[in-house]
């Protein structure tokens, strides 16, 4: 008998937390793309946030959204269907500094606390330094 009902607690509890639905999983664990430190004059901003979906129905971005106005995100425009990648691409607008921004992506996703998930981007932007023509030519000339 103790058996049986251990057998039907598992069950019981199994079903309970099995999450049908869509559920969205991004490559980067953490939900973060690290720019790194660039170059305002030679990088172009732009970044992705590639996902999948692993439930088992279409997965629906409805809005995304950024924290600041620096940072452009675009979203899916259709479903992804189970097993399927999408990806939301984010224009960060490379003013020099620290980059710190976070995005919001409201979703049908069954995974996340009512379907919100937090993106995140990293990073600094430099100047690259000028170098005058006078520096240059003492520098061939000191060589």
């Amino acid at each position: 008998m103790k058996k049986v009902l251990l057998l039907i607690g598992l069950l019981a509890n199994t079903a309970l937390f099995a999450q049908v639905g869509p559920k969205i999983e991004f490559k980067n664990k953490d939900n973060t793309v690290d720019f790194g430190t660039v170059s305002k004059d030679t990088d172009s901003g732009i970044r992705s946030f590639e996902f999948t979906n692993i439930g088992d129905e279409p997965l629906i971005i409805n809005n995304v959204q950024s924290t600041c106005g620096c940072t452009v995100p675009t979203k899916p425009t259709e479903p992804i269907l189970p097993g399927k990648t999408g990806k939301i691409d984010v224009k960060y607008n490379m003013n020099p500094g620290t980059i710190r921004k976070t995005i919001i992506v409201e979703s049908n996703a069954k995974n996340y606390d009512e379907g919100i998930i937090k993106l995140s981007i990293k990073g600094e932007v430099i100047v690259k330094k000028e170098v005058s023509p006078l520096e240059k030519k003492k520098s061939i000339l000191n060589q």
